[in-house]
């Protein structure tokens, strides 16, 4: 028998991120022939509702309210809580972003269900649906059942692939009201660090930086072949300690755990803190002038060189390779 399940359409800068796609697929599995519902929160969401439903949710309920134009966990789960009253639903899935991360404990406990976070992969075998993640920093994965009650999970952005968009589909989009009260944080302001562009936790290519950049100067070629493949720079936590580019880039064990198709490790010299957060890129590149480095013992292909010789051609080499395409 089909369950209902909730899915959190993510939103940002307006519009829906990738990883709210991938979750709709997620909870397509967990439904098992049941309906997906998806859920909006925001000041002004409803209209992101029909692409929501064209990605395969049947239905979308919206929550919006001036006081939800930016995230605050006490907002945010009061207008989740809500739907899930009004629903009673059998599963939740959320995407394992830094939203995720922080509302999914909070609406497990309120709700008195286990939480299965950061998942790669949902399947269904024997009829029981089976989540993998990854744990001790990925060197292993474990495959987890939920028996009964709630099956509540968050999914790794780049992980699971979303349904095609089918612009075919429809399906009812509806508000549901909820009276936000006694929020305790209050956002005054937002600052962005980021540099624009490729969100960097779902970016398809990732150029990364070590120590071997030398300086927040040697950043430039990495910006440059990033910019030619449409993709994000990303760095060490050792790039980030020398005060070579800003936290918000750093990949690891304490930064983001990325998993791109293909991730370029640039003078990264591969500590394991490193590896933890995109040991499971699709395919490793690695560039580095020390050819015993550790990153070669796990990267797809090795380059051993200077990078900043090795960066240039593979800019110019791919540049052509377009031009040649048009």
């Amino acid at each position: 028998m089909g369950k209902k399940v909730l899915v959190l359409g993510e939103t940002r800068d307006g519009q829906l991120r990738n990883v709210s796609f991938e979750a709709v697929a997620a909870g397509k599995k967990v439904a098992q022939g049941g309906e997906v519902i998806g859920v909006l929160i925001g000041e002004s969401v409803s209209m992101l509702a029909n692409e929501l439903i064209q990605y395969g949710a049947d239905r979308v309920l919206a929550v919006e309210d001036a006081k939800l134009s930016q995230y605050t966990p006490d907002g945010y789960s009061q207008a989740f809580m809500a739907v899930v009253e009004q629903e009673q639903p059998e599963g939740i899935v959320f995407g394992h972003t830094a939203l995720g991360k922080d509302l999914s404990p909070k609406i497990a406990a309120k709700l008195n269900a286990g939480l299965i976070s950061d998942a790669t992969s949902v399947e269904e075998e024997d009829g029981a649906i089976v989540f993998t993640r990854p744990i001790y920093s990925g060197k292993a994965f474990e495959k987890i059942i939920v028996k009964d009650r709630l099956i509540f999970a968050t999914v790794r952005p780049n992980n699971i692939q979303s349904l095609e968009k089918d612009e075919s589909r429809s399906g009812d989009a509806t508000s549901v009201s909820v009276s936000i009260t006694d929020l305790r944080t209050v956002i005054q302001d937002v600052v962005r660090k980021a540099a624009g562009g490729v969100d960097l936790s779902e970016a398809k290519v990732i150029v990364a930086g070590g120590r071997g950049v030398k300086s927040d100067e040697g950043f430039k070629p990495l910006k440059e072949l990033a910019g030619v493949l449409g993709g994000a720079v990303g760095a060490s936590r050792g790039a980030c300690d020398a005060g070579y580019c800003d936290y918000s880039m750093q990949i690891g064990q304490t930064g983001k755990v990325v998993t791109p198709d293909l991730y370029i490790a640039c003078g990264i010299s591969g500590a394991i803190q490193h590896l933890a957060g995109m040991s499971n890129s699709k395919v490793i590149v690695a560039i580095n002038k020390d050819p015993d480095a550790n990153i070669f013992n796990v990267a797809d292909y090795g380059i051993v060189g200077d990078l900043f010789e090795v960066v240039p051609m593979l800019s110019e080499e791919i540049k052509k390779l377009k031009a040649a395409q048009l």
